[in-house]
């Protein structure tokens, strides 16, 4: 089966890992499996939380890849120069879910769901393609176009669109 990849986009603080978060829980209330992929999209490398423990000081001395099992809890870190977001979504592909949900990657060629604040942000929609869905704070007055357009408020209404969509995906893949 091939996996359903959905990028969540916006500016920073406009409600992605909030997003994130009540989707992920939306895809376990239906039985579907979902990975999640964060872009450290504000410079420098992400906090580590193993640096004391065998997998960082792997890591560390150069490895590759390094990962921890216990509990059912797989932790794997791949360290490389630089990743392409194809990369990463094709080794997440081996992993047994419906959904990759990517915070961040605003360029990248995937299906998105795009928050904005306000007008103010309106720039955002012409420089991305591959709009599913719109959700913003404030209403907008934009002409009606190929994708819904939500508000933050209206949180059932996008999580039904969102099943929608993703019960759509799940049985065209």
């Amino acid at each position: 089966m091939k996996k359903t990849v959905l990028q969540i986009v916006g500016f920073q603080n406009s409600g992605k890992t909030t997003l994130m978060t009540k989707l992920i829980e939306k895809t376990g209330e239906h039985g579907w499996t979902v990975a999640a992929l964060k872009h450290h999209g504000h410079g420098g490398l992400p906090l580590l939380l193993d640096g004391q423990k065998d997998s960082g000081k792997y890591r560390q001395a150069g490895a590759l890849a390094t990962g921890v099992e216990g509990g059912g809890r797989l932790q794997i870190t791949v360290a490389k120069d630089n990743w392409k977001l194809e990369e990463i979504v094709e080794l997440y592909g081996h992993f047994p879910v419906d959904l990759l949900l990517v915070e961040g990657y605003k360029q990248a060629q995937y299906p998105k769901i795009v928050l904005i604040k306000g007008e103010q942000e309106l720039d955002l929609l012409d420089q991305l393609t591959h709009i599913q869905a719109v959700i913003s704070w404030e209403p907008l007055s934009i002409k009606p176009s190929a994708f819904p357009v939500f508000l933050l408020s209206e949180e059932t209404a996008y999580l039904q669109w969102f099943v929608y969509y993703m019960t759509r995906c799940l049985l065209t893949d």
